[in-house]
């Protein structure tokens, strides 16, 4: 007789456990229920609800129009769907830049709202006093350096970061400074491979790569770039293992196809 094994969850305490044991971490975005039970059940270790919501579902050039009852939504949705994956939702642009009293409040209200297990924001000294702040509050914080996306108009591009030594001496100590401050990981983002390799080994806490190369001590994609969804991204770092815009076009069409022919519903589809 088969017996059900209770899911074991990950936590923070499983992926600093996976760095010391130098065990990858997989982690992909998640922004609705149907995707993250199904990314969940495949086995991913993290699923991040990305503030990329603001691209890929609903359809803005960049990431700054999502607000925090939209990634409440969203996170809420994700948790819904999930029985073992840790769930770390990205505080969205205006949320916490600026003002550590207004970043405790969001971060709070993605914790009680949506049952989510962490927070990601972007920055390194210059938002060290909001970090500190959520932390008290017993909230998770993952950190994010390099190309973060919430500063595009500051960047004016999403180029590789951190080539120039200034840049990657800043980069290094953000890093330092947020495992200071008590982050439970990193994610580091379109910077070259040396650099992310650099920061790993230094590190004890994980680095989690995006377009960072081999070196990080795990991996983050877009799950919809990653499933062929998107078709118009295709950078450098993204691997595709699914090609599902085009079955699910296929689908449709075929779906158009039968009503219009009158095939569906068949005697067999009809009470």
């Amino acid at each position: 007789m088969s017996v059900n094994k209770e899911v074991k969850r990950v936590t923070t305490h499983v992926l600093q456990a996976m760095k010391s044991k130098g065990e990858p971490i997989s982690m992909l975005t998640g922004y609705d229920f149907s995707m993250a039970r199904i990314i969940d059940d495949a086995g991913v270790d993290v699923i991040l609800v990305g503030d990329s919501a603001s691209n890929v579902m609903a359809g803005h050039e960049t990431t700054l129009p999502i607000t925090l009852d939209q990634m409440i939504y969203h996170a809420s949705s994700v948790v819904r769907g999930v029985k073992r994956a840790l769930v770390v939702v990205d505080l969205p642009f205006g949320s916490y830049q600026g003002n550590s009293r207004k970043a405790l409040e969001s971060a709070i209200r993605i914790m009680k709202e949506s049952g989510a297990h962490a927070v990601k924001l972007e920055g390194g000294i210059e938002i060290q006093e909001s970090i500190v702040r959520i932390l008290s509050a017993g909230v998770p914080v993952m950190g994010h350096l390099g190309l973060t996306p919430q500063s595009i108009y500051k960047f004016g591009t999403y180029t590789v970061r951190a080539k120039e030594e200034e840049e990657a001496e800043k980069l290094k100590a953000d890093a330092k400074l947020l495992e200071e401050l008590g982050c439970f990981s990193i994610v580091i983002e379109k910077v070259p491979a040396k650099l992310t390799k650099e920061v790993a080994e230094s590190l004890t806490i994980p680095i989690i790569g995006i377009g960072g190369g081999k070196h990080a001590d795990g991996q983050v994609l877009v799950t919809h770039d990653m499933l062929g969804i998107t078709k118009d991204f295709q950078p450098r770092f993204l691997r595709t293992y699914a090609e599902l815009y085009d079955n699910i076009k296929a689908a449709a069409q075929n779906y158009i196809q039968d009503v219009k022919s009158r095939d569906f519903p068949n005697e067999k589809e009809q009470y």
